[in-house]
């Protein structure tokens, strides 16, 4: 059982291929949907004309239609985009579920099949977001902060004298520059936020100290490699929670 899986996030789109209940392979695409070609070559790629189905989690939803029009014209299957409508192998235990962004119910579900609940997911996208399944398997909600591509733009932009910086995998936390100095202070910020939330929803949300914590997204290893606290730092863990869903749902 084969299918496509696409996670639009709010600055990159990743497309997987899910093969044998795994993500068989992984294709980033820059500028996502916004860049046709791109994604056509990343779709022969991933043999997608080979698959059965496809499945979008979107926090853009205006670039929705144009996903379903790619996928139907370039594949020839229809493109289903997941909501809190589907079938979840979790439970939703949360006011408004409506308001739940479809990568973080991925993030959940991928968490869950892979470590068990309770579980808390930490998602190093343009936001930085926490998720937590608590002792009963149930979805509670988390917490939201700035990502740490916000941060150091933020920076930039409303300063007259920082500049904008790139946070490179070579960086070795040196403080010698102004360049430097950013970086160190919003990687260690963001350790810090990664140590204060987590805790927090361990001690005072889920009153287990046990629980897991693991983190996704494309700056998770830069932020927290060398961290001095237990962290499974998984990078396909949302498309894995799609293909979970997937299959859940056939």
């Amino acid at each position: 059982m084969a299918a496509i899986l696409i996670d639009v996030g709010n600055t990159s789109t990743t497309i997987g291929r899910w093969e044998n209940d795994c993500v068989a392979d992984i294709v980033a695409v820059k500028g996502g949907i916004k860049n046709p070609p791109d994604v056509a070559v990343a779709l022969e790629k991933l043999r997608a004309s080979e698959c059965e189905g496809a499945l979008l989690a979107s926090v853009v939803p205006a670039v929705n239609p144009i996903w379903s029009w790619m996928i139907e014209s370039v594949v020839g299957i229809k493109l289903d985009i997941l909501s809190i409508k589907h079938k979840l192998p979790i439970g939703i235990k949360y006011p408004k579920p409506e308001q739940i962004g479809a990568d973080r119910i991925a993030d959940a579900v991928g968490a869950v099949a892979r470590y068990g609940h309770p579980v808390i997911v930490a998602d190093f996208g343009t936001a930085l977001t926490f998720d937590v399944v608590d002792n009963d398997c149930n979805y509670i909600g988390g917490a939201i902060a700035p990502g740490l591509p916000l941060m150091t733009d933020y920076l930039h932009e409303r300063t007259a004298k920082l500049p904008k910086v790139v946070l490179e995998d070579d960086f070795t936390n040196a403080c010698d520059s102004t360049e430097n100095a950013m970086k160190l202070g919003a990687k260690l910020g963001h350790r810090g936020m990664v140590r204060e939330i987590s805790t927090y929803l361990r001690d005072e949300v889920l009153k287990n100290k046990n629980a897991v914590l693991c983190a996704t997204g494309g700056y998770a290893k830069w932020a927290l490699e060398g961290l001095d606290m237990d962290c499974h730092i998984d990078y396909d863990l949302t498309l894995f929670g799609l293909g979970v869903i997937y299959v859940h749902n056939r």
